[in-house]
């Protein structure tokens, strides 16, 4: 059997309608897809080209989280320096409020002097022996008290009532009796033993005739100083996020390492410091405390108040120079989190530009295309009119 002929006209229209149904059909899956470039058929070096942007991409969507997460333990740390800092600065005040507070012993004695050997006084805590002889006077007995009090800071103590009889005590000091039998000795009432020492240890019970100012709230002064250094190294311990702490110690193993690439050749390590009041070289005063103390703690030295002072002007600074090193480190981070960001847009753009369609190109290849096909079905038509006039004489 023969095939069935078609002139070429009508051969030629019958393939520009099946182009314009194969472009109408790309059209079509580009509209629906938004991609020029689906497949590595389409065009394999846009979209292999365009694959390795994305990854790319990708992986530094993946550091942005770890950056992002290291900003925020970099803040933890700042704002746990910036707490600890006002902490520091109340132990200053603490400090110098115990500094202004004066210490006072006053009195008058019980009953009139007469010397009955050598006694053993205390001065701030320190031992101050003094030799008496029974043959001294009052006036010889207010001269050796005071040679031994002066160097101990509380100068002329000593003196005498208006009867010239009994001694009188004035001092900017603290001063107390080892025993009660150093007390009497002076004609001063021998302390109770419910009373004990205001701070040495080995000091006999205050005596009811002598009244001591400033000691007691000083070691108050000096509680709320210890009760400060525990809240920094509490306040420490909990500035951490995701368990990283920057303040918890200075070893070289408490770092935080941020990756700024995807192969980490671009990375920063922010080193931990140690803000507990052991790291800032602040110690507790410790007072009374233990078999051989002398009591010199809990503020009552001004010496020892102002070396106090001193290490907490050094925590301060050291503070600050703690806060501006991780201040440095949060704006580098901060910079390169907006940088990757920028290039992560970047890359994205860069792969939407070699594999997206155009989609105001392709609806109006579409419209170009329908009104083609149009035209193809109406030039076929045309085409076999011949053939048609043909059939009509048959009939």
């Amino acid at each position: 059997m023969s095939g069935v002929s078609l002139t070429a006209a009508t051969r030629q229209n019958l393939l520009s309608l099946q182009d314009t149904a194969a472009l109408s059909s790309t059209t079509q899956n580009r509209l629906s897809t938004g991609k020029k470039v689906s497949s590595a058929l389409d065009n394999p070096v846009n979209f292999f080209t365009a694959q390795s942007l994305s990854n790319r991409s990708s992986d530094l969507g993946t550091l942005l989280d770890s950056i992002s997460n290291g900003v925020q333990t970099i803040q933890a740390a700042n704002t746990g320096l910036t707490s600890i800092q006002k902490l520091v600065d109340s132990a200053k005040s603490t400090a110098n409020q115990a500094l202004a507070t004066q210490i006072t012993t006053t009195g008058t004695a019980g009953t009139a002097f007469s010397a009955t050997g050598s006694v053993n006084l205390l001065v701030n805590g320190s031992a101050v022996p003094v030799t008496l002889t029974t043959s001294d006077t009052i006036d010889t007995a207010i001269t050796k008290l005071n040679t031994a009090v002066s160097a101990q800071g509380a100068g002329n103590a000593f003196s005498k009532d208006a009867t010239g009889t009994k001694l009188v005590v004035n001092a900017t000091a603290d001063i107390e009796f080892s025993a009660p039998a150093d007390q009497t000795a002076l004609g001063f009432a021998s302390g109770a033993a419910s009373a004990g020492p205001l701070y040495a240890a080995s000091a006999a019970g205050q005596s009811s005739n002598l009244t001591v100012t400033g000691v007691k709230e000083r070691a108050s002064l000096s509680k709320q100083y210890n009760s400060l250094l525990t809240q920094i190294d509490q306040l420490a311990k909990d500035s951490s996020f995701n368990g990283t702490n920057l303040l918890s110690s200075s070893a070289a193993s408490n770092k935080l390492h941020i990756s700024f690439n995807e192969k980490d050749t671009s990375n920063l390590d922010v080193q931990g410091v140690d803000a507990t009041s052991g790291g800032l070289n602040l110690t507790a005063i410790t007072g009374n405390s233990g078999s051989t103390a002398d009591g010199k703690g809990s503020f009552l030295l001004d010496a020892s108040v102002t070396a106090t002072l001193s290490s907490l002007t050094s925590a301060s600074t050291t503070l600050r120079s703690q806060a501006s090193t991780f201040g440095s480190n949060l704006s580098v981070v901060q910079n390169r989190q907006d940088f990757t960001k920028n290039l992560q847009n970047v890359l994205d753009t860069g792969a939407s530009k070699l594999t997206d369609a155009d989609l105001n190109e392709e609806a109006a290849n579409s419209q170009a295309l329908s009104t083609r096909q149009s035209l193809g079905i109406s030039a076929l038509s045309l085409a076999n009119q011949a053939q048609q006039g043909v059939l009509q004489l048959l009939r």
